[in-house]
């Protein structure tokens, strides 16, 4: 190479894939009770029928994980639209990005009590609550028990020492007093969401 003069890009076929963002989506209420009954391959071929690729899935609980060029939020518009348009489901679509996830790892303040991750969950939301959603969750502190909560940004992270299924900190009741559309995942999924999303396809 002529001194001056800058490396042209590689036309050999070594250059390194141009890194595509890996995103998980979150389909809250299928395959609860019985209801809105939807198989993980269908549920795969659903995604990438939407031109995403790498498309993978996390038990039978509506996490896919899978890359894509776009924003989550017009990834989870896309899958909302068709799980309605081929499966005639209405049900709202969370979805993070692999960093996302990790600062949602990182945040925790429950961090000492995953030894046991039955007890620590995080609910997702849709979008950042209001302030004063907030307040009313706080100001009925003493109807918790011993259940512990802190909202970060657009999650809510919950410990729930008794368990998930005891605490009045549920999805339904988070969603009434916050008022936006929230889905709830154990530490254990989440961890292993986060893991998903950081692995190179």
């Amino acid at each position: 190479m002529q001194p001056g003069r800058r490396p042209g890009p590689a036309t050999d076929g070594t250059a390194e894939r141009r890194f595509v963002p890996r995103l998980v989506a979150m389909v809250r209420s299928i395959n609860v009770g019985g209801r809105n009954r939807v198989s993980m391959t269908d549920l795969r071929s659903l995604v990438g029928s939407l031109g995403f690729a790498d498309v993978a899935t996390y038990l039978q609980s509506g996490n896919v994980v899978f890359t894509a060029t776009g924003s989550a939020r017009a990834a989870a518009r896309s899958i909302e639209d068709r799980l309605a348009a081929d499966l005639d489901l209405s049900v709202p679509v969370l979805v993070r990005t692999g960093p996302q996830l990790a600062a949602v790892v990182d945040s925790t303040p429950y961090g000492r009590f995953t030894g046991d991750p039955r007890t620590v969950h995080v609910t997702f939301l849709g979008d950042v609550p209001d302030p004063a959603g907030i307040q009313s969750l706080h100001d009925r502190d003493d109807e918790f028990g011993a259940d512990r909560f802190e909202v970060i940004g657009t999650e809510v992270h919950l410990y729930c020492p008794t368990g998930y299924g005891e605490t009045k900190l549920n999805n339904t009741f988070l969603e009434r007093r916050l008022g936006v559309t929230a889905t709830p995942r154990n530490w254990k999924t989440v961890t292993a969401l986060t893991a998903l999303a950081a692995t190179k396809p």
